[in-house]
């Protein structure tokens, strides 16, 4: 938790610090397209519709960081003296000045990863598209890079991780994207330029400072360049090469930046850049997806960390979380198939994606928890996916408790929401509409937005079906609310979907 809050923190001391800033992205090569980087340009995007359709995707957030497994930010944690990962580095591997992040990767061997396998079980559980890590701040690149050397065809598995969880997701028809978090990480590597305030190797530096390594953990920033993105300009175009090798080796339907979007200017370029390389790459006919953390204003679909919206967004959007902690810790706690689809539905109806990392082990594989979670919540998919795919909001995402806490949109609330026989969630399709309840109904079941007298529905109901199952339902309409009797079996999970038909 205090990584999210810090995390939290730096983001939102970067959209402040970086409105002022302005660097020339004149020089930057911009492959040719409809797309200039200029705001209102970008603002001619349209969100493709295998995006607003697909509402479903499972993120890999996996590399050498989790061969501690001690969860997220190890390869900036273990530089913190006193932290818990530094102690355990310390007592594990050595001291960071002997034996650095750089030392961890080799050991990540990923010996018993098998993309296809995986992607059939993601397929199998209700995905709709796949996010592969392209890199995360460690500067440790899952890509074949001709560009930098720290990469996993050069080191550890020395396979080309992103390549082949592509080819695996396009076998399964899935759309495919990838992840950077480079931008951030100038900053969030300065700890390994560090040393010891005590000890006996008080004052050695960490290897971080040996410029053999420069170009992993980057060199020391200026003392005031300490937010969550750097404010050095040749940084900056670094970060820009980097990606746009990324972009042009793969191609992805879907790109996600874990930040906002980076860097002014050159941000813009890199989004013109992928924009137009997706268009040209498609013929014209571009599925590309940009997600970052800044509210989007048509220009890229946003990103809440662990967050949901409390309204129906006008445009569409995603939640980015993990079924667990973001890399494989030792005894973590994960959430159950419940959790991950009562957020799904609560998602979707206010017009956003869920995208959730399933975490995996160093080697590579799934725990049999992570495979019987994922069981279930294809086992619901199957039964009720037919409100979610493909689905659009109604006229309002649902009803809740009336002494329901309020929660404001924003990262890493989701903690916060608690969902209840009275939350309600609708989507629609066509002439058909959905309403999910998000806990077991222990009584009949009142709608109050379908009654007859509302102002919300002004159709007459014709139907109504319990999704996942054949039992007749009983229903009636009444001035305040659409009144349907418990029924006798109700399925197997707390998530239960109706189905309205309509005359």
């Amino acid at each position: 938790m205090k990584i999210h809050l810090l995390k939290h923190s730096l983001l939102t001391g970067a959209v402040a610090a970086l409105t002022t800033l302005t660097v020339s992205a004149q020089q930057l090569p911009v492959t040719k397209g409809p797309y200039q980087p200029t705001n209102e340009s970008l603002k001619q995007y349209q969100y493709p519709e295998w995006f607003r359709d697909a509402k479903f995707g499972i993120w890999a957030h996996w590399g050498p960081q989790a061969v501690p497994r001690m969860g997220d930010w190890y390869a900036r944690a273990m530089y913190e003296e006193g932290s818990a990962d530094y102690k355990y580095h310390v007592a594990h591997y050595g001291h960071p000045s002997k034996f650095g992040y750089k030392d961890i990767i080799p050991l990540w061997k990923a010996e018993k990863w098998d993309p296809e396998k995986l992607m059939a079980l993601y397929k199998k559980a209700g995905a709709r598209y796949f996010v592969s890590m392209g890199s995360h701040h460690d500067n440790f690149f899952l890509w074949n890079s001709k560009i930098h050397k720290w990469n996993a065809v050069n080191m550890g598995p020395k396979k080309d991780v992103v390549g082949l969880w592509q080819q695996a997701a396009k076998k399964e028809g899935l759309y495919f994207g990838v992840s950077e978090h480079l931008a951030a990480s100038y900053t969030w590597y300065q700890p390994s330029h560090r040393a010891d305030k005590d000890g006996n190797l008080k004052g050695v530096p960490y290897d971080g400072n040996d410029p053999a390594y420069a170009d992993l953990y980057h060199t020391a920033a200026a003392p005031n360049d300490n937010g969550w993105l750097t404010t050095n300009p040749e940084w900056m175009k670094l970060w820009y090469s980097y990606v746009k090798e990324l972009v042009e080796t793969y191609h992805p339907d879907l790109l996600y930046s874990d930040s906002q979007l980076p860097f002014d200017e050159i941000g813009r370029s890199m989004l013109a850049n992928y924009y137009n390389d997706n268009t040209a790459w498609h013929k014209g006919k571009p599925t590309a997806v940009y997600n970052c953390k800044q509210p989007s204003e048509g220009m890229w679909a946003q990103d809440l960390e662990r967050g949901v919206q409390d309204t129906i967004s006008p445009f569409p959007w995603q939640t980015d979380t993990s079924i667990g902690d973001w890399y494989y810790r030792t005894g973590q706690h994960y959430k159950s198939a419940t959790d991950v689809l009562r957020m799904l539905v609560d998602i979707v109806s206010k017009n956003g994606n869920l995208l959730i990392n399933i975490v995996q082990t160093p080697e590579g594989d799934l725990e049999p928890d992570m495979l019987k979670t994922l069981d279930e919540i294809g086992n619901w998919i199957a039964a009720n996916g037919e409100g979610i795919y493909g689905s659009r909001p109604w006229k309002i995402y649902g009803e809740k408790p009336a002494n329901a806490t309020t929660v404001k949109a924003g990262n890493f609330n989701e903690e916060k929401v608690k969902y209840t026989a009275e939350d309600i969630r609708f989507t629609s399709k066509g002439n058909y509409l959905y309403a999910y309840f998000l806990d077991t109904p222990d009584g009949d079941i009142r709608i109050k937005s379908l009654g007859k007298k509302g102002s919300l529905n002004n159709k007459t109901i014709a139907s109504v079906k319990m999704l996942g199952s054949n039992e007749k339902v009983q229903w009636k309409e009444e001035n305040d609310a659409l009144v349907i009797s418990k029924p006798a079996h109700l399925p197997s999970w707390k998530v239960i979907g109706f189905k309205f038909g309509f005359k």
